[in-house]
């Protein structure tokens, strides 16, 4: 992300509103983001994530929250951190920023690192510059998967500890 200057990052987070995030992701694409979730942790032990905000609180723009920081609180406060192979998955999208973040709890970052992360994140990026937002998730989701089954594949019942549902801040 280009580090825009104080005063336009604090308007594009104070004018951002949840219709920028329906624009994006009406309620079709919200159903194929958490149909593709929900097929992909049928193959592995892992959760998966996806949260969209449209802007941060105005104090946050203020007091320089970065998206990665916003994202690891949310990580904490929807309890992704606490699955039970620690292999829990976060894809935060920030509208207001045009920036995302995909964080990895320790047992599975320890297994693909930063470069792993880095690789998918540079896909979707490219899909997020073009306005799919759609392809960009799914593209995330998708290749987490791909991950998330090579290190935790399922075996026989797979417990689904987290909800699919898309996170709408």
């Amino acid at each position: 992300m280009k580090r825009r200057h104080p005063i336009i990052r604090f308007l594009k987070h104070f004018f951002s509103n949840p219709w920028q995030v329906r624009r994006h992701f009406p309620i079709t694409v919200l159903r194929n983001i958490e149909h593709a979730i929900a097929e992909s942790e049928k193959t592995h032990l892992g959760e998966i994530r996806f949260v969209v905000e449209a802007g941060l609180h105005p104090l946050d723009v203020l007091y320089k929250k970065s998206p990665q920081k916003r994202a690891i609180e949310l990580f904490g406060r929807f309890n992704i951190w606490d699955t039970e192979h620690n292999n829990g998955v976060l894809i935060y999208l920030l509208l207001a920023d045009h920036d995302f973040e995909i964080i990895a709890d320790r047992g599975i970052h320890q297994l693909v690192g930063n470069a792993g992360w880095e690789r998918i994140s540079q896909q979707m990026e490219l899909m997020f510059k073009r306005g799919d937002f759609e392809a960009g998730v799914l593209f995330g989701v998708a290749e987490i998967g791909v991950l998330l089954t090579l290190h935790y594949p399922a075996k026989g019942e797979n417990n689904n500890e987290l909800s699919n549902a898309t996170i709408i801040l």
